[in-house]
Order: structure tokens, then C-alpha cells, then sequence
């Protein structure tokens, strides 16, 4: 993944969550947290390169993890992927504002 230190948080949730395994393990972690090993049984990869994806989550801010012993547990974190939903809100709006005034402007208001 290429350096993202030039995006802006929600630039990174996005480029983040453009890789297919990496948004699966989103979905999967939306239901509650999981450990790695559980994350990585699913996906057909190494979990050296599950770990990868990790990394790329949790440095977007969409996911934290901790470790415990030998075991590392990941959780979702809401507010990186609530900013971006607020985003995605916001160009919603907007489009549809445009659109309503081509709609008013073509019925001749």
C-alpha cells in the first residue's frame, strides 16, 4: 500500500477500505471483535499478509488492536468510519441540491 501520510483521515478510511479482503474483514468485525487467527481463518492468505491488512486498517484508524498475551484482538473503531459516512452525507446533499434546482429550472420555476 502506498504512503498515505499525504491523505487526509478520510482520504485514508477510503483508500483503505478499496481492498476486497480488507473489507471483509471490516464486515466481519462490524458483528463484534475477533482475533487475528479467526480474521485470517476465512481469508485464503498467510497470516503474515492478513497482519498486512491490519496494519493498513489500523493505521486509517478503522480498526484498533490489542494484545493480550499472545494474543492480539481487533475491534472496530466507529468514528473513522463515521467521519467518512458524514463525507459521503455530505456529497449526497449537495448532489441532490443540484438536482433539484435542474429539476425546478426544467419545470420553469
Amino acid at each position: 500500500m502506498p504512503n498515505q501520510s499525504g491523505l487526509d483521515p478520510v482520504g485514508r478510511v477510503f483508500q483503505a477500505l478499496t481492498d476486497p479482503t480488507r473489507r471483509a474483514i471490516v464486515e466481519r468485525l462490524v458483528r463484534g471483535p475477533a482475533t487475528v487467527k479467526a480474521l485470517a481463518e476465512p481469508l485464503a492468505m498467510s497470516l503474515p499478509a492478513v497482519m498486512q491488512h491490519l496494519q493498513v486498517l489500523e493505521g486509517a484508524g478503522v480498526i484498533a488492536t490489542e494484545k493480550v498475551g499472545r494474543v492480539r484482538t481487533c475491534r472496530i473503531e466507529p468514528v473513522a468510519l463515521r467521519e467518512a459516512e458524514q463525507w459521503l452525507s455530505g456529497q449526497r446533499t449537495a448532489s441532490e441540491r443540484q438536482l433539484d434546482r435542474l429539476d425546478d429550472y426544467l419545470k420553469g420555476k
